[in-house]
């Protein structure tokens, strides 16, 4: 039996193979060698046992990391599990929720699912006979306690973790003078820690909580790593053994005899990983749910920066800022003064110093590409920074606390004689001190601050580094199409003869104004892409939303209700029977013909369809050229209600306008129609055409500012669809939404590919006040297999409104 139900105590036949090494899950990957290795996990979803053959059956159920708290990863820690045969049948009569498991002899297989459920990016598959499931049954004791009894070399930290001690904390506000206290609290200034004039290091920062008292918090140790582990504003911080003080007339805590620290990030929904170097610091559940109630309440406070950081892109000059970044090569340039080489993926907006240093002092690799060395900014730090930034190997990513941009540096520290003038430039300096919390520190490897810029070396390793291979993945478009030729996910088709701009000047000019920018999606409304269909009329400028065929098919109903006998001067009229079931089986279903097109010999290019449903009308209209739905309540046909198509051309309908259209259904209609389309066919009616648009709100950005814009008028060429199509038409919306889908990736906005615009300003009036709204005009989506043709239809695009 491969799924085998371990029972506690010592009655149990069932032991697990004590030579399995576990694996956490969010540190499985593809690379791995799963041999001997096992899954531990807590079931939180169980799937339905699916048949797909004889005997043959497949489940699905997910299991989440037992100990998540413990592992030091921002991957997701719950993943999909995959069970086939008769391990299927068998897990799904002996497994439950909240159930343990050691799931070993599996195998890895990317998961399709992964961007929409946020699971592990692979799945656990569990086939064959070296497949196993060993079930710790949640109405038994601890599958933790069960296994510490065996020498079992599964995880040796489990004995540590388990042993939760029971500490109590004292709120900020209950501090008393010369106590020894245990504190949570919100991290809101802090400095890195600093050599005092004896051995010992200093930390200082100051912290809060939902008492709103802040309280000052010095720490000493003679080791680095034994300080907290605080990279940004609002990280939740917990000490142990601080001991309570009265100075300058405020309490303040200093570390004493037994003193521990361990840290979280404090970003709600992020994994609660204690940062710690310690190996037997206790936490619980009841730790996790402080953690997560302080991440909450300091998010409502506004206590947690909405970026711990600020990009190259968006400095400007003689601000003091943080930067996060990856270290590219360094050098010293005399003894209090070392230069580093630093890049964040976006381009500074203005001129950057540039530092001559000799080559064989400088160690790192040094920039190869002109397109990175363009995005490399120089740092000088000084003073007391030094000795940390010797430390420091290149490819390390790093925080820089309290940098200034300095404008107008034109002279250097160190080789004056090898420096040209660069007056004007922007130079990037590190102050000796601490004040403001100054300093630099080094990020680990999978702080979720650095992912991004991650990805994007990732890339440029795996790839053969080119120019524009490297522009896909940057964060800044370049500053002129000119000097760098970048790959556009779209293309201008205006005939405008301008330079682009950042969207941050065109928010400073007034309209009407045309602008050529280069900028990146970041979200756009409405996701549900069929909402973004509208009816337009030309003639009063109204818009209105494409009605559901519930709403429509209501409409059919009512219609019927209030219906009689026709006129007598329609030529032909046919009842139909109607298929059961009927909702108003006492109803016939009638097509009637202008006697003008009988004469003609064009009785079919036209028909009047009385007493149908909607369904009904749409199996007609696949066999008619023109279907006109209509009601006769006092004898005399006319169109149903105007909210309801008046016209089924095949798979297409068609609507008028309500406030525009005078209906009139005449004898002589036949007469009047030479070409049998929507056009002639509603003038014929006394009908206002609505013509289909599809109206769409785009966030743009490019690291100078951001603005929403619409996509209306020009939206069908934009697509390469026609607005008509993409309402009947499958395949057309699945066009839409691949252009959606390739412009606005889910995720990093560094995944997201350049845009090249043509954007257009107007300003509108609500309310008594008049502001600017933008459109995007004159742009076509570009793709690996773009449409040079629009599909054919017969009404012209909606213009401005």
């Amino acid at each position: 039996m491969p799924v085998h139900v371990v029972k506690d105590g010592a009655g149990s036949n069932i032991q697990v193979p004590s030579q399995l090494q576990r694996i956490p899950i969010p540190l499985l990957s593809p690379t791995l060698d799963s041999t001997g290795k096992t899954v531990k996990g807590r079931v939180i979803h169980k799937g339905p046992l699916v048949s797909i053959g004889e005997d043959y059956y497949v489940l699905k159920t997910v299991v989440q990391e037992e100990d998540s708290q413990q592992i030091l990863s921002s991957e997701p820690s719950s993943i999909n599990v995959i069970l086939f045969g008769a391990m299927a049948k068998d897990y799904s009569e002996s497994v439950s929720h909240g159930d343990v498991l050691l799931l070993a002899g599996f195998t890895l297989a990317k998961s399709p699912t992964a961007h929409k459920d946020k699971l592990h990016a692979y799945n656990l598959q569990m086939a064959g006979d070296d497949a196993s499931v060993y079930v710790y049954p949640s109405s038994t004791l601890s599958p933790r306690a069960s296994i510490s009894k065996r020498s079992s070399p599964l995880r040796t930290e489990d004995t540590k973790a388990v042993k939760v001690a029971r500490y109590s904390y004292v709120s900020l506000s209950d501090l008393k003078p010369g106590v020894v206290v245990n504190v949570y609290a919100v991290v809101c200034f802090f400095k890195q820690p600093f050599r005092t004039k004896g051995t010992d290091y200093c930390s200082t920062l100051k912290i809060t909580d939902q008492s709103n008292n802040k309280v000052g918090c010095t720490i000493f140790s003679d080791k680095l790593e034994e300080h907290p582990k605080i990279f940004k504003i609002g990280d939740i911080i917990r000490l142990h053994r601080v001991k309570s003080q009265l100075f300058n007339g405020a309490i303040s805590l200093l570390t004493s005899h037994g003193f521990s620290v361990v840290t979280f990030d404090g970003t709600v929904g992020s994994p609660v990983v204690p940062r710690t170097c310690s190996k037997s610091f206790c936490f619980g559940e009841e730790d996790q749910h402080t953690v997560e109630a302080l991440r909450v309440w300091a998010a409502n406070e506004s206590l947690v920066p909405a970026e711990p950081s600020v990009p190259l892109s968006s400095v400007q000059p003689k601000a003091y800022f943080d930067l996060t970044c990856q270290l590219l090569a360094k050098a010293p340039v005399d003894s209090s003064c070392m230069l580093m080489k630093v890049w964040d993926g976006t381009k500074c907006a203005y001129p950057t110093l540039d530092v001559f240093v000799e080559p064989n002092t400088l160690e790192g690799s040094p920039p190869l590409s002109k397109y990175i060395e363009d995005l490399t900014v120089n740092i000088l730090v000084y003073d007391n920074h030094v000795e940390i930034a010797r430390q420091l190997k290149p490819g390390t990513y790093l925080r820089i606390y309290n940098l200034h941009a300095v404008p107008g540096a034109s002279r250097l520290p160190g080789n004056d004689s090898e420096q040209s003038d660069q007056t004007g430039h922007l130079g990037f300096h590190l102050h000796g001190g601490t004040s403001y919390g100054r300093g630099l520190c080094v990020l680990p490897d999978d702080s979720p601050d650095i992912q991004d810029l991650k990805r994007i070396l990732e890339k440029i390793s795996d790839s053969d580094v080119n120019d524009s291979s490297l522009l896909d993945v940057w964060n800044t478009p370049p500053e002129s199409i000119e000097t760098v030729p970048v790959e556009m996910a779209t293309e201008r088709t205006c005939d405008h003869t301008m330079d682009p701009v950042t969207l941050a000047e065109v928010k400073t000019r007034g309209p009407p104004q045309v602008y050529h920018v280069k900028a990146q999606l970041m979200s756009y409304l409405p996701q549900k892409l069929y909402q973004s269909l509208k009816l337009y009329c030309h003639k009063c400028k109204s818009i209105r939303d494409v009605p559901d065929d519930g709403t429509v098919g209501g409409m059919f109903l009512e219609a019927q209700k209030d219906d009689g006998p026709c006129d007598g001067y329609w030529k032909l009229e046919l009842h139909l029977p109607r298929e059961p079931p009927s909702e108003l089986p006492s109803r016939t279903l009638t097509l009637h013909m202008s006697s003008q097109l009988v004469g003609s010999g064009k009785a079919k290019e036209l028909i009047f369809l009385k007493g149908a449903t909607l369904e009904e009308t749409c199996r007609i209209a696949s066999a008619y050229s023109n279907v006109v739905p209509v009601m006769s309540p006092q004898g005399s046909m006319t169109l149903l209600d105007l909210s309801a198509p008046f016209l089924f051309r095949g798979s297409r309908r068609y609507y008028g306008c309500k406030q525009c259209s005078n209906v009139k259904l005449r004898e002589s209609l036949g007469e009047e129609v030479e070409m049998f389309d929507e056009k002639s066919v509603a003038e014929a009616m006394g009908v206002q055409l609505l013509q289909y648009g599809l109206l769409m709100k785009l966030e743009l950005q490019d690291g100078t500012g951001s603005l929403e814009a619409l996509l209306w008028r020009d939206s069908e060429s934009f697509f390469h669809v026609s607005a008509v199509d993409a309402a009947a038409d499958q395949e057309a919306q699945d066009r839409v939404q691949d252009t959606m889908d390739r412009l606005c990736p889910p995720g990093s906005s560094m995944d997201r590919p350049w845009l090249d615009l043509c954007l257009s300003s107007y300003s509108v009036e609500e309310d008594g006040q008049r502001r600017t709204c933008y459109q995007i005009c004159h742009t076509d989506a570009r793709g690996p297999n773009p449409h040079t043709h629009i599909l054919p239809h017969t009404h012209t695009t909606p213009s401005d409104t």
